[in-house]
């Protein structure tokens, strides 16, 4: 291709993917079916991201990105087919269909025969949440809470609740709409002063004071049957997160740290299946348990894991100094933007509660570093049976491309790749395979996380698992 076809090649795909946009939404919000590409959501992007989207197919579909216009005919057929909610990946149905000898309908009522013409809402009714705290995580839950409403049938954000510090509604609102970190608010912000709410993205979100969890009369706000996501980290046991079900109009909570006690630590992928709705206290676990459960997981089903040591080089936190003064932990006195500071993590403790058969088997330690987002795993492995780099490399790759963890693993293979790289990035983790190591039995994975954005992620599927939002993946 000479210059001139090279942009009028991509002029093509952009005009494809302008016109795309519109019915992945019509999809998403009449019928709320999640339009994927090899796991790669096409909702709320943008032409560009569409079109990488269809490039990353490469990945796993050969040597080509995936045709755009086979991916309009393919949506623009499911439109018809009054679906019912799912997540559908049109990367696999063209595959398949390319090798198919029926009509695009017939083949599409086919591959999506349990939901088709069963069109519906996943809840009988749009389900109250309630932000407790509005911090880092806060904060980040809310903006992708208003991005999920879709249709409005869905988990709906009523209220955030913090502690009463006078006519705050205008800071709060700044700091939702900008962040240092993560960039601005790609949505509308408005301030009903009157009420002393928050507008966002047309959702009416009450600003509510209290020093205490059962302070909070919800129903006095017209919430109902709500679930608070506690992500101040105040209470983690059961006797202090039960103070959230003593407020009237609350009925679940999920803790956005470790849980105590009897409290189920939840690893989304893992081990969500083992809760049931009517859990009422449960925890998402922590941003690094996310991190590394997933990839033992699929690791130890298919290699076995002898024993492990986890290593994780974190970006620092809010609960650190900038400069130096004191803190509990002695390390942590010191400033967290001059330092690395060396601290510990209940990661491996945590990932054995997670994977039971992982029991005594992994120990674990932390530096925290002066960057403010994105964090490292290094996960050091003896295996249970000798492998290769490529063949440890290659089982990864295919579990995050095509397999029941592909919202969880992400995985690159580019050699420059940075920290920063990783910022928004939904995942839970993201293999490294140019970093990886193995001799033998010996392996070692180098694993990035968005501490924060990847993390929120996952307690936004747990919140959706929790109260019934529970979409098929097709095709199977």
């Amino acid at each position: 291709m000479n210059a001139e076809s090279h942009f009028k090649d991509w002029t093509a795909r952009e005009e494809i993917a302008e016109r795309l946009i519109p019915l992945v939404g019509s999809l998403y919000r009449e019928f709320g079916v999640i339009t994927t590409v090899y796991g790669k959501t096409l909702v709320h992007k943008d032409p560009t991201a569409i079109i990488k989207a269809h490039k990353y197919a490469r990945k796993f579909d050969g040597a080509s990105a995936l045709n755009m216009s086979e991916s309009e005919d393919v949506i623009s057929t499911m439109i018809r087919l009054d679906l019912a909610p799912a997540r559908v990946d049109i990367g696999k149905l063209i595959s398949a269909y390319r090798n198919s000898n029926v009509a695009l309908e017939e083949f599409l009522r086919g591959q999506l025969a349990t939901i088709v013409d069963r069109k519906g809402s996943l809840l009988d009714a749009p389900r109250d949440v309630v932000l407790y705290g509005f911090g880092r995580i806060g904060r980040l839950l809310a903006r992708m809470l208003v991005n999920k409403v879709g249709g409005g049938d869905k988990a709906r954000l009523r209220a955030i609740v913090v502690r009463p510090k006078g006519e705050d509604l205008g800071r709060r609102a700044s700091l939702l709409r900008r962040d240092s970190v993560h960039g601005p608010f790609a949505g509308s912000i408005g301030l009903d002063w009157e009420n002393n709410a928050l507008i966002v993205n047309g959702n009416f979100v009450k600003l509510i004071y209290a020093n205490s969890p059962d302070e909070v009369d919800y129903t006095a706000h017209g919430i109902n049957d709500a679930v608070v996501i506690d992500n101040t980290g105040k209470w983690r046991d059961e006797e202090g997160l039960g103070l959230h079900l003593k407020a009237k109009g609350a009925s679940k909570v999920i803790l956005t740290a470790p849980g105590k006690g009897s409290i189920p630590n939840i690893v989304f992928g893992v081990n969500h299946q083992e809760i049931s709705e009517d859990v009422t206290i449960l925890s998402a676990a922590s941003c690094t348990t996310n991190a590394v459960v997933p990839p033992l997981k699929v690791i130890e089903d298919q290699f076995g894991i002898v024993s492990g040591h986890l290593e994780t080089v974190h970006a620092y936190t809010n609960d650190q100094n900038l400069t130096d003064n004191y803190h509990p932990k002695a390390r942590r006195n010191r400033s967290a933007a001059m330092n690395l500071v060396i601290t510990s993590t209940g990661a491996a403790s945590a990932a054995a509660k997670a994977l039971p058969s992982l029991s005594g088997k992994l120990t674990g330690s932390a530096i925290r570093v002066p960057t403010p987002n994105v964090s490292l795993a290094v996960l050091n492995l003896q295996l249970s049976t000798e492998t290769t780099r490529e063949e440890l490399n290659e089982h990864l790759r295919q579990v995050a491309m095509d397999g029941p963890l592909q919202d969880q693993i992400d995985w690159t293979s580019a050699p420059d790749v940075v920290s920063i790289d990783q910022v928004g990035n939904d995942h839970a983790s993201v293999i490294d395979a140019t970093a990886t190591i193995v001799e033998g039995k010996k392996a070692v994975i180098y694993v990035w996380y968005d501490n924060e954005y990847g993390y929120s992620a996952q307690v936004l599927r747990l919140l959706g698992h929790s109260i019934g939002m529970r979409r098929p993946l097709l095709p199977e």
